[in-house]
């Protein structure tokens, strides 16, 4: 049997650590600041340990109360979300998902409205960044993580993997009026780079890929590396490539929409290894039956 502290101790704290004061915490629970200061004293006495330093003002949390504010936060947080997905009235809490900037816009918001079809009974709140959100502390409910090994102290599934091979406009193609047969064929387009926030020597680049494709194209001599075009966000390179301007290297997953409806084609077959697309989340999650079901469909999404 679980042995917890009186709710009422866990509630002021979470309150008073969230508004940053006894007084709002008061007002929002509804009792007395006096009454707030008891019961966080209480839980205090449980913990063994300060959870505030209480002067000078304003309210500051100790190292503890730092520890203990985010699991409170995010459980009151569920329960909330848990509440609503089930209650007669009100709509459902909108399931979390964090994904890389790129494959969010370019891979799952052309998909959103089959998810939407299939399950419209799960609301999706999507989070677009390169930042890597904590899971722990309740950032978000579920995170699409790029990398190339599986990431560690979650449960983990991997949707799949990529490959990048050079990519441009059909539009480009046509204004050149000549075939691309081989590698050094591309040296007549301008090249798109885009920077690599991970820093990994073996990133997939068009360094990378001139090195293996000189292997294959005694043509293709040593080149001036000052790109063309340089973008620092991977999705401004590709609107780049879309709009004509040149051709890039790409993930073939990130891409793949434009790939299937013709907006863009591959300019040559020669690829590079990429990484995983990695499903993550925390054990044991409230919304588990959601994220399994946000898992399956991710897998049989085309």
């Amino acid at each position: 049997m679980r042995k917890l502290p009186p709710l009422r101790s866990l509630q002021a704290f979470e309150a008073a650590a969230r508004l940053g004061s006894f007084k709002a915490a008061a007002a929002e629970l509804h009792v007395t600041p006096t009454a707030v200061s008891h019961q966080i004293r209480l839980l205090e006495e449980t913990c063994g340990q300060r959870l505030f330093q209480r002067h000078p003002l304003p309210l500051v949390l100790t190292g503890a109360g730092v520890r203990l504010y985010p699991a409170l936060r995010n459980g009151f947080d569920a329960l909330v979300g848990a509440v609503a997905s089930v209650a007669g009235s009100g709509a459902p809490a909108p399931l979390r998902v964090t994904s890389p900037n790129a494959f969010a816009s370019r891979w799952l918001v052309p998909r959103l409205p089959a998810w939407r079809e299939r399950y419209p009974d799960i609301p999706l709140e999507i989070i677009g960044t390169d930042a890597i959100l904590d899971l722990r502390s309740g950032d978000a409910d579920v995170a699409i993580r790029y990398a190339r090994t599986m990431p560690a102290g979650f449960v983990v599934q991997e949707i799949c993997r990529d490959t990048f091979f050079p990519v441009c406009s059909p539009a480009l193609l046509a204004r050149d009026g000549r075939a691309i047969e081989r590698a050094s064929d591309l040296l007549r387009f301008p090249l798109i780079h885009f920077d690599w926030t991970s820093r990994d020597a073996q990133a997939p680049t068009w360094r990378q890929w001139l090195a293996i494709a000189g292997m294959v194209d005694p043509s293709l001599t040593a080149i001036d590396m000052a790109w063309a075009l340089s973008f620092r966000e991977e999705l401004h390179a590709i609107d780049a490539v879309v709009a004509g301007q040149g051709i890039a290297i790409c993930s073939d997953v990130v891409v793949s929409h434009e790939l299937k409806c013709g907006t863009l084609i591959k300019a040559l077959p020669l690829s590079l290894p990429g990484y995983g697309f990695y499903l993550v989340s925390m054990a044991h999650h409230v919304r588990q039956a959601d994220i399994e079901a946000f898992a399956a469909w991710m897998g049989a999404a085309d």
